[in-house]
């Protein structure tokens, strides 16, 4: 199965990540950042733990590490962005749905090469699998508002 903006290669066309890697790759990447949400490892530990630790064979590796180092490194900035449309203080936002929310917020504003409806659909969809009962209401609220102020262009009804 393909999404837009995760397709899969092309016959005899390796360079191209499959859709279910870059899913893989963000569900491990959601875990690493929930782990160091406890823990306070550095994120290179993590990384390198979740590389030893996991079959990485169908898992779109150089995005993995993107996304994990990225939103690690730009926490503050994200955590600002996300902040506005919050119903409640950060602290109190379940660790699954802040991880979910932090990365969604890192591919809205910096992997602008996703289109913005796979950002929110792997969001929810991660934060069904993961996160609490009502956990993927709270996450699709968070990255649809997001996603109006930081993919404008693409969001605008036409």
């Amino acid at each position: 199965m393909s999404e837009a903006g995760d397709s899969n290669p092309q016959p005899g066309n390796t360079n191209k990540p499959k859709a279910g890697d870059r899913r893989r790759a963000r569900a491990l990447a959601m875990q690493g950042l929930y782990q160091r949400h406890f823990s306070k490892t550095p994120i290179s530990d993590i990384e390198a733990e979740f590389m030893v630790d996991n079959d990485m064979s169908k898992v779109d590796i150089m995005y993995f590490r993107d996304i994990l180092r990225g939103v690690h490194r730009e926490q503050a900035e994200l955590d600002s962005l996300v902040e506005p449309f919050l119903d409640r203080p950060m602290k109190e936002v379940d660790a699954v749905e802040l991880a979910i929310v932090r990365l969604g917020a890192y591919e809205l504003k910096y992997r602008i090469d996703v289109p913005y409806k796979v950002v929110i659909n792997e969001g929810v969809e991660m934060a069904k699998r993961f996160g609490g009962t009502e956990g993927h209401k709270f996450v699709n609220s968070i990255l649809d508002k997001l996603s109006r102020r930081l993919r404008l262009a693409e969001t605008r009804p036409r």
